[in-house]
């Protein structure tokens, strides 16, 4: 949905009554709060799709840094301290979110708002990590592991937008956050089980300090003061008071600044108050709230480039907002993934469809064919996970919920050198070898890569289709 074609419409309309005779705007001229009420709703559409970072992540914020989720897979930490999963997500977990079984989570809410923090990391040797970093806008400014500062050890300072001042020797400046609320998406990889511990050790060694404490061996206090966001469930316009809330502590920066300003006149902005505004534009804006979700909803499968029934990422995803797709970033960045990997780092493809555009079902066996020298060209690993529909793995006889290049040797080559991987709800009559347990029911696969190179970057690779075998 354009949402601008809103507007034009809005002000055609407002032509054609201008242009009538006085006596016929008299007999169907809508009351001042009518106008008002539209007038806020195609506005709020437009302010909900660019604003929606500022209602959604501080509400994550507050579940994982106050909410105590009584899981040790979901995250739960002080600000400025780092949660750690310490085992692989199993189909035990049913709380949703396409969980991968690659990598462990470190996961960080920072406040950057007095004084940068110093982002420590250890000497991985050769494993794969990466520490996402995005603003509460859910575009990410910088990212420290293997792809973009190496595996050795290393101190980087994580800054806020306004800080001033001269960090210590040997700790190297990130690009700056946009706003002084930030968050990291540490992932490391795993190979199994028996990586577990080891993997643990490495998140161990993870640190954050603010710089007022560098060299003390202390760390950030524990702190859970961030503000609870406004409840849905019994204000229509809880979303507009987070919003206006959060972009008041963290404003959107530069030109989008402009941006923002022009939701003022319908009490849309930073440190502005919605139920100041008249009824007519409150019932406006409760509606824009409701539909502009049900629109990034609607909108999320609509992203991408589709080859061979395998959805890939646009190329602008992690950084949607910069580059003004203010949609892509609400809905598929934002709502599907909090904030999401630069391509550059990962690309996850997904599909929902075998070769011939049927839903994949258990009632059938797939088979998925990677031609000699076919896989995934990428400077890491890939993988390709089962869902069930609920977005959680599917429970099986074996435990197994992917298949992929690491651990090696986990697929059996072909006679030719390619790789053919079976998926199917029972077991082939062949053994477990190259299968990927399904459910009875309907399902859908990600193939994830991880730093993507080649044919991948410029989505000119093509994934081998799920074709239907029985």
């Amino acid at each position: 949905m354009k949402t601008n074609s809103l507007l034009q419409r809005a002000a055609t309309a407002a032509c054609f009554l201008a242009a009538a005779p006085l006596v016929a705007v008299a007999q169907t001229a809508p009351t001042k709060a009518d106008w008002r009420e539209t007038y806020a709703y195609t506005q709020g559409m437009q302010a909900f799709v660019f604003g929606f970072p500022w209602t959604f992540l501080p509400e994550i914020r507050w579940k994982w840094v106050t909410q105590d989720p009584h899981s040790p897979l979901v995250p739960y930490a002080p600000l400025n301290q780092f949660f750690n999963s310490r085992q692989l997500t199993t189909a035990e977990y049913r709380d949703g979110g396409s969980p991968n079984n690659d990598t462990l989570y470190s996961v960080a809410w920072l406040d950057l708002s007095k004084e940068p923090l110093i982002l420590s990391v250890p000497d991985v040797g050769d494993r794969y990590y990466t520490m996402e970093m995005g603003s509460l806008d859910s575009d990410n400014f910088a990212y420290v592991g293997k792809r973009t500062t190496g595996t050795k050890a290393g101190h980087y300072a994580i800054v806020g937008p306004n800080w001033k001042g001269t960090l210590p020797a040997g700790v190297t400046e990130l690009p700056r956050s946009r706003t002084d609320a930030a968050l990291i998406l540490g992932r490391t990889l795993v190979t199994g089980p028996d990586d577990v511990a080891a993997v643990n050790k490495i998140q161990d060694q993870y640190k954050l300090t603010p710089l007022s404490l560098w060299g003390s061996g202390k760390s950030a206090p524990a702190s859970r003061d961030v503000p609870a966001p406004a409840n849905p469930k019994d204000d229509p316009l809880a979303a507009w008071k987070t919003m206006n809330a959060a972009m008041a502590a963290n404003p959107p920066a530069g030109a989008q600044a402009a941006i923002v300003r022009s939701f003022a006149d319908i009490g849309v902005g930073p440190g502005l108050d919605v139920t100041k505004t008249d009824a007519a534009t409150q019932a406006g804006l409760a509606r824009a709230a409701k539909d502009g979700m049900a629109l990034l909803r609607d909108a999320m499968p609509s992203f991408g480039k589709q080859v061979n029934g395998w959805k890939y990422p646009p190329q602008a995803m992690g950084r949607a907002g910069l580059a003004y797709d203010f949609l892509l970033r609400a809905s598929l960045q934002c709502l599907g993934g909090i904030i999401s990997n630069d391509t550059a780092e990962a690309i996850y493809m997904n599909t929902f469809t075998d070769a011939a555009g049927a839903t994949l079902s258990g009632a059938h066996t797939y088979k998925i064919r990677f031609a000699p020298g076919g896989a995934p060209p990428v400077g890491a690993f890939w993988s390709i996970t089962m869902y069930g529909l609920d977005n959680n793995f599917v429970a099986n006889p074996i435990n197994r919920y992917k298949l992929g290049s690491l651990p090696a040797g986990s697929i059996t080559p072909d006679a030719d050198g390619g790789m053919t991987i079976t998926v199917s709800h029972q077991q082939p009559a062949a053994g477990a070898a190259n299968w990927l347990p399904a459910p009875a029911g309907d399902f859908y696969l990600v193939l994830r890569t991880y730093m993507p190179q080649g044919k991948l970057l410029d989505q000119s690779w093509e994934p081998p289709a799920v074709s239907k075998a029985s």
